[in-house]
């Protein structure tokens, strides 16, 4: 596949300044389902008026606490218009692209900035997972970039597709003018700080795993999209605050209150556990999509029970 031309300066420029924008929290917003199983754009309505009230850096549809697996193309396009139409005005909103191959990922990339997104994320592909070799990962994050009309960043989560963009890869591709930063939600603490090490202060790297949030900070990530950030956002931005400011104290104060909320909401319980617990902090209340199954009533009881003792509800 040839690569489009790119004006390389003022596609740098662009990314620049988003990479800019790209510093904070950003919830990985769920996707509301009634009990039935259909979409509920009312509730989704609900949570982003509930998320633009804090100091939030944006929002991320279609990212992978928001079942996009589960979405039809003409759902992700509803959602995706509704979250754009709801959100603060000028606030960032990305959106997730999950296809396998190249020519339908940058065929996402075009829906959603239709649909009004800033910038998408791009998972690595995955059910061919012996082929995708640092290579051939190279070749498919370059060709979707010069493509997309909308800057990209890579979607790093080895835990669920089982393969895993290197940082010797990620230092290659922030060459490209388009790709604009990383989220990675390995968990890899070494490979992350590997990764600042050697990209440039204009590519974003974002954590996307809770429970090295303040410690990526103090390495010198940019930011996290964070499962937990839909429950508990304003101790998360509190988090990234202190830590900025150099209250460390404070920082890991909060990191280990908010440490095992996160693992429930994400490796435990997953998003029917995301899902309760959003509800048990106060947001609308929504389902998943089966053949995910709502959690049970002592799996809830143990969700409800870590928010009190954490004091983040």
């Amino acid at each position: 596949m040839a690569e489009p031309s790119l004006d390389a300066s003022s596609t740098r420029l662009g990314s620049t300044r988003l990479c800019a924008r790209l510093s904070g929290i950003i919830p990985p917003v769920t996707t509301p389902f009634d009990a039935a199983g259909d979409l509920d754009l009312d509730v989704l309505v609900a949570h982003v008026e509930t998320y633009n009230r804090p100091k939030l850096a944006g929002y991320l549809a279609f990212g992978s606490n928001g079942e996009a697996v589960h979405l039809s193309a003409d759902e992700r396009r509803r959602v995706l218009e509704t979250l754009r139409r709801t959100a603060v005005p000028g606030r960032l909103v990305i959106a997730g692209v999950n296809e396998q191959s190249t020519a339908a990922a940058i065929a996402a990339t075009e829906q959603a900035a239709a649909a009004g997104a800033d910038a998408v994320l791009v998972i690595t592909p995955y059910f061919y997972k012996s082929a995708m070799t640092q290579n051939v990962l190279k070749t498919f994050f370059r060709e979707v970039a010069s493509a997309s009309p909308l800057p990209v960043l890579v979607y790093n989560i080895p835990q669920n597709t089982g393969v895993t963009v290197s940082p010797s890869t990620l230092a290659q591709l922030a060459e490209h003018p388009n790709l604009v930063g990383v989220k990675d939600s390995s968990g890899n603490l070494g490979a992350l700080t590997e990764t600042i090490r050697r990209v440039p202060s204009e590519f974003a790297v974002i954590v996307g795993n809770a429970g090295i949030l303040y410690p990526a900070l103090m390495m010198g990530a940019t930011g996290g999209i964070l499962a937990v950030a839909c429950v508990a956002p304003e101790a998360c931005i509190e988090l990234f605050e202190a830590a900025q400011a150099g209250k460390h104290v404070r920082a890991r104060d909060l990191q280990q209150r908010l440490s095992p909320l996160a693992s429930l909401v994400t490796t435990e319980f997953g998003i029917p556990g995301l899902k309760a617990a959003c509800e048990l902090a106060g947001l609308a209340a929504s389902h998943p999509r089966p053949p995910l199954m709502p959690v049970t009533a002592s799996q809830r009881q143990r969700i409800a029970d870590v928010l009190a003792e954490t004091g983040f509800c």
